[in-house]
């Protein structure tokens, strides 16, 4: 049986199992943001300018430009992580299934349950793996028993490719695992809250070589089942995963493209200088 086959097996049976947690299952999902003419501000710093994108559900979106483009400030957007940054205020439209996420009626809780996030650093909480897993699903009460809750931290474990390496010490501490399994048990906490959309805020940056190929391996496999948006700084690491590529400048979309064309023949000059080490 081929590898895909075994993936495919195995998301069959996780939505049959998980059919007995509230909410229907593990990673089942797959969302897709509208953004339109979205412009931020901190204080009187205008960091993004009129922001028109297509995020698209089951692909991997890249945001790539220098230090200080506004690529992490775009991606903290789509969670509303900028909410309590003093000074932040913004206009136009963020929406995801066609709701804008900044409508009052929105909870900022729960759409970051619907929209995970994974960060630079690991940040694996002080606790046991197991509970690490099982955080949000508690805090959230997205299962029926403990059971159901077991699945729930099986499946994530298993998706974030970390299973085999942690089910003999699931009660051992956290903080105990490598830096690379510590980010893959971020994805899988990540994954436990049953979000559409995984965004990367450069997840691989603190790792070796090989804990960033798992990374990689791993975001791959994860547009199968979400939609997944990555902040990057590594062009090699945007042409091995991405299926959109967004080129961000001083707050401005300079241009968007496909790899590996938009690498090999950009469009715009700032594009082609940025790619080949003139633009900083």
């Amino acid at each position: 049986m081929s590898k895909n086959q075994e993936l495919a097996q195995e998301d069959v049976a996780t939505q049959e199992i998980m059919s007995q947690s509230v909410g229907g299952g593990v990673g089942v999902g797959g969302s897709g943001f509208s953004i339109r003419d979205l412009n931020v501000y901190y204080r009187q710093l205008h960091v993004l300018k009129g922001i028109s994108l297509e995020i698209e559900p089951h692909k991997i979106t890249v945001f790539m430009g220098p230090s200080g483009c506004g690529k992490s400030t775009l991606v903290r957007v789509l969670n509303r992580m900028n909410d309590h940054v003093e000074g932040f205020r913004h206009t136009g439209q963020v929406l995801l299934d066609g709701k804008d996420i900044y409508d009052r009626d929105i909870d900022p809780v729960l759409l970051k349950t619907k929209v995970g996030m994974v960060f630079q650093k690991p940040n694996p909480f002080p606790i046991s793996i197991y509970e690490n897993v099982a955080f949000g699903p508690k805090i959230h009460k997205t299962y029926k028993s403990k059971d159901a809750l077991d699945v729930i931290v099986k499946q994530s474990l298993e998706k974030a490719a970390l299973w085999e390496e942690v089910k003999d010490r699931l009660k051992a501490n956290a903080m105990a695992l490598s830096g690379g399994q510590q980010q893959r048990l971020c994805i899988a906490r990540a994954i436990a809250t049953l979000p559409d959309v995984i965004l990367f805020d450069e997840p691989a940056s603190a790792l070796d070589p090989g804990s960033t190929a798992k990374v990689e391996e791993l975001m791959v496999a994860l547009k199968r089942n979400y939609t997944v948006v990555l902040v990057t700084h590594n062009m090699q690491q945007a042409a091995r995963v991405a299926n959109k590529v967004v080129f961000l400048y001083k707050g401005d979309i300079v241009e968007i493209g496909e790899p590996p064309g938009m690498f090999e023949n950009p469009k715009n000059e700032l594009t082609e200088k940025y790619i080949s080490g003139h633009l900083v």
